[in-house]
């Protein structure tokens, strides 16, 4: 959730919304450009032990379905990685959230090319 828009409500009821930059295990939070009703700062630090919910308010990036339809034009040489963020194409390209991150040639380019066309088809 690193780099999402988040919504977090406090045990006192406060609710803030913004950028998550940070997170650790006991669940203290940083967000960026975040505030409570209609504030807005510049950076907001939560402690953990305050913390009653955390919410991400956007659509995530959907790896798996890009993942199929990079299948379709590359059979059988298409690996979802979860874990990283990213569709391995070939072994040697990488696709993530971001676009074609590694990885060069016509194949490369083709790759590109889907990924462009599933980051305009609209989210269902």
């Amino acid at each position: 959730m690193i780099g999402r828009m988040v919504m977090v409500e406090t045990s006192d009821g406060k609710k803030y919304q913004g950028e998550l930059l940070g997170i650790n295990d006991k669940l203290s939070l940083v967000l960026n450009q975040a505030g409570e009703a209609g504030e807005n700062v510049f950076r907001v630090v939560l402690n953990g032990d305050f913390v009653k919910e955390l919410k991400l308010i956007e659509k995530p990036f959907d790896l798996r379905a890009l993942g199929e339809r990079l299948e379709k034009v590359f059979p059988g040489l298409v690996v979802v990685r979860d874990e990283i963020g990213a569709v391995i194409v070939m072994d040697k390209i990488k696709i993530t959230e971001q676009g074609v991150v590694e990885g060069a040639g016509l194949s490369a380019d083709r790759a590109k090319a889907v990924y462009e066309e599933f980051s305009r088809t609209p989210k269902k």
